[in-house]
């Protein structure tokens, strides 16, 4: 059987969501550091996987997927886990909209602030880190009231993907050095995920 491979660094947020969605359903793969400060992706043969040149690219067997929110569901119903991705098209599209949440509203709004407050990348305008960490806090504000609601998790009663990206995002929230609102219902959801030894091997592991 060929060995399940995921490339890119395991600190990497995008890669962490790979590793911990192996470690619910069980897998072990092959794990190598391509990324800044290893393995350099735009190598001739790391661009023949990922044209992008970015981090994780999954290769099992003769399958290679690169993004990571599609590598989770790809997983996820490859192993036949309904309980992280409902096969039910209601059930599953409630999982993947926040899951498409994350990667297009939080990603969007956290990079300014994140790239200068942690990374300290310079060139950043003031102001634009400034509108970034409001803009991040309105969203992480929006999703208190969705968790309020269900009182669990993202998109309902029971643990699925949309809490392994969420869940990252939310590690990410915490730990970056930013004025931040009381969130009761983010950090009891917070506190839920703390609970799952998955998490905290990938997600709640001290990076950011």
């Amino acid at each position: 059987m060929a060995t399940l491979q995921v490339l890119g660094k395991p600190s990497s947020i995008n890669v962490r969501k790979v590793l911990w969605t192996c470690d619910e359903i069980g897998l072990a793969p092959q794990v190598t550091p391509w990324g800044s400060g290893d393995l350099d992706t735009r190598a001739p043969e790391f661009l023949a996987l990922n044209p992008n040149g970015l981090v994780p690219v999954l290769v099992d067997g003769d399958r290679v997927l690169w993004e990571s929110n599609t590598i989770c569901r790809y997983l996820a119903a490859q192993h036949g886990r309904t309980d992280l991705l409902p096969a039910a098209a209601g059930e599953r599209a409630a999982v993947e909209q926040w899951m498409d949440w994350q990667a297009t509203e939080l990603n969007t709004a956290w990079r300014p602030a994140f790239m200068a407050r942690v990374r300290q990348a310079p060139g950043i305008d003031a102001a634009a880190v400034d509108a970034s960490v409001q803009r991040w806090n309105a969203l992480m504000q929006l999703l208190d009231r969705r968790l309020a609601a269900t009182g669990a998790f993202a998109a309902g009663p029971r643990f699925t993907l949309a809490d392994v990206v969420l869940g990252l995002s939310t590690q990410r929230w915490r730990m970056t050095p930013m004025a931040r609102p009381e969130l009761p219902a983010l950090d009891a959801y917070f506190a839920r995920l703390c609970e799952r030894p998955a998490f905290l091997r990938h997600g709640h592991n001290g990076l950011p």
